[in-house]
């Protein structure tokens, strides 16, 4: 049984097209209907003119390879909310559809994974926990980036990722401060926008960073606080980080994690660390991932007590 009757534009359309094609636009007429716009399909179904309380046009490469990639139960939803999004843009001075206009403005941002829920949008998970989302900035705001638009570009998401990371690092110079935490040294790393944690793939820019990497808090989207590891004295480190991140988490309303996390080899790992409270007071409970077990094993076994860098 079919989800909804085909809608075909003579005028437009050929007989040629994907029947999925001639389908998707029935459904686009449908709900450009039901936001008070008609509209007319360029030849090919290339792009979609929207008529009524304003003309726009629109680019539906990305959402054909969407749609493609999704069953037809959910194109629906992907149309609805696709058309939506162009009604809610339309007067940003860009085409986010058109990588040569936005390829100056691709920035990302971390957020927690838990925020997200069903949003779809263009990122990929540093840890399980956290996501690296693809965003563009303008005016001194900035959105996500979605999909259907990146789908429009002659790049894939990752190369779109990669060129974020990359107008971060170019654009943007973060401040440094040194710090003391319970005796425990340690870096702030601060920016004015919320993509500090592109950086972490250039800290070598910033700080001398030795062959096992450094401890990393990410109190909010903007600071980075980091702690070389170069010797034992890291679990102290890890008590001290954990403490500090819980109280930027409870105290801030812009917070990122209260986590403790290892930056290794151009990779970000969870260093679970929970407060257990007990009999009256509170430790902490670290349950490392195997690889940074092995290297506090490594430290520890030094003869100077893993007190040498590099």
């Amino acid at each position: 049984m079919r989800l909804f009757r085909r809608h075909r534009d003579r005028q437009t359309e050929t007989p040629s097209r994907p029947i999925e094609e001639v389908d998707l636009d029935s459904l686009l007429a449908l709900v450009a209907d039901t936001l008070g716009y008609a509209c007319s399909f360029a030849p090919g179904g290339r792009t979609l003119t929207l008529s009524g309380p304003r003309r726009i046009v629109v680019r539906l490469a990305g959402l054909r390879a969407e749609a493609r990639r999704r069953s037809r139960e959910d194109w629906p939803m992907l149309v609805s909310e696709h058309l939506s999004h162009v009604l809610a843009t339309v007067d940003e001075p860009f085409d986010a559809c058109d990588l040569a206009q936005v390829r100056p403005l691709l920035r990302t941002r971390i957020q927690p994974d838990d925020d997200l829920g069903s949003a779809r949008l263009v990122g990929r998970h540093l840890t399980a926990d956290l996501v690296e989302v693809l965003t563009v900035e303008y005016g001194g705001t900035e959105r996500p980036v979605r999909p259907e638009e990146v789908g429009c570009w002659p790049i894939t998401a990752a190369q779109a990722l990669a060129l974020a990371v990359d107008n971060a690092r170019r654009d943007e110079r973060l401040s440094v401060t040194e710090a003391d935490l319970g005796g425990v040294a340690i870096r702030r790393l601060s920016g004015p926008t919320p993509g500090a944690a592109a950086h972490l793939r250039r800290l070598d820019d910033y700080l001398p960073v030795p062959a096992d990497g450094v401890l990393v808090v990410l109190p909010d989207p903007a600071t980075l606080v980091v702690h070389p590891i170069e010797g034992i004295g890291v679990v102290r480190a890890i008590e001290r980080l954990r403490l500090f991140a819980q109280r930027e988490f409870d105290r801030r309303a812009d917070t990122l994690s209260p986590q403790v996390y290892w930056w290794h080899d151009e990779r970000l790992a969870l260093i679970r660390a929970d407060l257990v409270s007990q009999d009256g007071q509170t430790r902490l409970v670290v349950a490392p991932p195997p690889e940074f077990a092995r290297v506090l094993a490594a430290l520890a076994g030094r003869p100077d007590g893993g007190t040498a860098g590099g």
